[in-house]
């Protein structure tokens, strides 16, 4: 039996533990365990329906129906606590970067493409070579991304970039204005789509977590691994550099990560019992599925069970009467 806590990839872990080692695959709840079905049209609709939530976020608390007054009294908030624990230095990192005109660039390039194609690309990996462990992987980056959009109803945030000198709090540049990348939020399209004051809890650093920790156990090579370990760091340095965040807020990803996945994994169980706990039960006169070599049974072979025997010589085979097979116990020769 499947117990409650056990997530579908230790379930299907086991079911292929117990066939490598030649032992029957017994029904989970009432049928035999496979891998998970997957559709790739289903995961197209999920996409869809996330991206019409984050809308309904965006246009009833986003950037167009806040006021500035709002999202700034909020940020006064996280630069006070940010000063109480010595950690608001943004305008001084910024200004560091702001020497190097060609690195800003290049982070504000990464920070605007590698958000989504970097977590698609390990999302469709894990689709592809990990189906077992795609499920609770997809969960907790949905769920994530839903506790984020809380975030960014009940916090609206004005983010660094957007406090100039009248503010008294620090002054900033909006390098995707000022220096470039790929696009600036003053765009129409990027403008109509762009909710400036979804900035708590940090979405792009979250993401960039998740990745990581999704990649890390799958990859044996140093090099692979020390890349799953930059994509976070250059993202923490991207959002910062590029004044799009204050350190709070990655702060407030790693957290929104957290329960993302422990909510992921709930969703996932619960996924997990009602397939398990489908009326659907395997005949009894359907043999188990037997683990060793392809065609061979695996175990002791019951006398009654054995094939017709062929005697020597010319002639058809002759099948044993039941007074010549041995009796239950003795040895099969």
């Amino acid at each position: 039996m499947l117990h409650r806590g056990l997530t579908y990839a230790a379930a299907w872990k086991e079911t292929k533990l117990a066939l490598h080692r030649g032992g029957t695959a017994q029904p989970v709840g009432g049928r035999l365990l496979g891998r998970p079905r997957l559709h790739w049209w289903r995961e197209i609709l999920t996409i869809a329906v996330f991206y019409e939530l984050y809308s309904l976020a965006r246009n009833t608390q986003g950037s167009g129906s806040t006021s500035p007054t709002h999202a700034f009294r909020n940020a006064r908030v996280v630069i006070k606590l940010e000063r109480a624990v010595g950690l608001y230095h943004e305008e001084s990192i910024q200004k560091l970067f702001l020497a190097a005109r060609p690195l800003i660039k290049a982070l504000n390039v990464y920070y605007g493409t590698a958000h989504f194609v970097v977590t698609a690309g390990v999302l469709m990996w894990l689709y592809v070579r990990h189906p077992d462990r795609y499920p609770r992987w997809r969960w907790s980056l949905a769920c994530t991304t839903l506790l984020g959009l809380v975030g960014f109803v009940a916090f609206p945030l004005m983010p660094p970039r957007l406090i100039s000198r009248e503010f008294d709090v620090g002054s900033y540049q909006d390098t995707l204005h000022t220096i470039g990348g790929l696009w600036n939020f003053e765009d129409g399209a990027i403008a109509k789509l762009s909710n400036q004051y979804a900035a708590m809890p940090s979405l792009h650093f979250a993401w960039s977590l998740w990745v990581c920790l999704a990649l890390w156990p799958r990859l044996r090579s140093s090099w692979g691994r020390a890349l799953a370990l930059a994509h976070p760091v250059i993202t923490l340095v991207a959002i910062i550099a590029t004044a799009n965040h204050y350190w709070l807020d990655a702060v407030g990803g790693a957290v929104t990560l957290l329960g993302g996945w422990l909510l992921g994994g709930l969703l996932c169980t619960w996924a997990v019992s009602r397939v398990t706990s489908r009326p659907r039960h395997v005949p009894p006169e359907a043999e188990p599925v037997r683990g060793g070599e392809r065609g061979l049974p695996v175990g002791p072979v019951s006398p009654d069970s054995r094939p017709a025997t062929v005697e020597a010589g010319p002639g058809p085979p002759r099948e044993e009467a039941p007074s010549e097979r041995p009796e239950q116990g003795r040895p099969l020769v």
